[in-house]
């Protein structure tokens, strides 16, 4: 059972939001080490970022966090909520045997629930990493993590994969 880690739009735009119940700070720092483990243990590392469609340029900080993505790493740009519809993700995912995928990043019930909908429609083992991600508003967070996504999946800390 091969495992990836999937971020969800880690970009300065976004990690700028005033998120909860983590600072997008606390996420991005938490996403970087949980990133590192992954490549240290020889698993893939998927970072996604969204691009808004029919724009002719993408607002500042659409790019990833600075020093964020590394060689090996898998890039996904999305123009929908969610990372899989009208991406490769699936097939790089499958390409590399993954079957689990532990999610994380901004925003908690937009990027990262959508992505984890999909995901498991397709058939893919979940695991969420509740503390390197955070949503709009607390109470929406703790909804998700609490009582969303155990239905689908494992809900875990930062601290259990480092």
């Amino acid at each position: 059972m091969a495992t990836a880690l999937v971020l969800i739009d880690l970009m300065p735009r976004i990690v700028a939001l005033p998120v909860e119940p983590h600072s997008g700070d606390d996420v991005l720092r938490r996403c970087t080490q949980l990133a590192t483990a992954f490549r240290t243990a020889d698993r893939p590392v998927v970072l996604v970022r969204v691009e808004r469609p029919n724009v002719p340029t993408q607002p500042p900080g659409s790019d990833l966090v600075e020093g964020l993505a590394q060689p090996g790493d898998v890039l996904v740009v999305k123009r929908t909520i969610g990372a899989f519809h009208g991406t490769d993700l699936h097939e790089q995912l499958r390409r590399r045997g993954v079957t689990t995928l532990a999610l994380a990043g901004l925003v908690t019930t937009m990027g990262v629930e959508s992505t984890a909908r999909a995901a498991s429609d397709l058939g893919y083992d979940l695991e969420f990493v509740e503390d390197a991600m955070s949503g709009l508003a607390t109470d929406e967070h703790e909804m998700a993590v609490r009582r969303t996504f155990p239905r689908f999946g494992r809900v875990r800390t930062t601290a259990d994969y480092l």
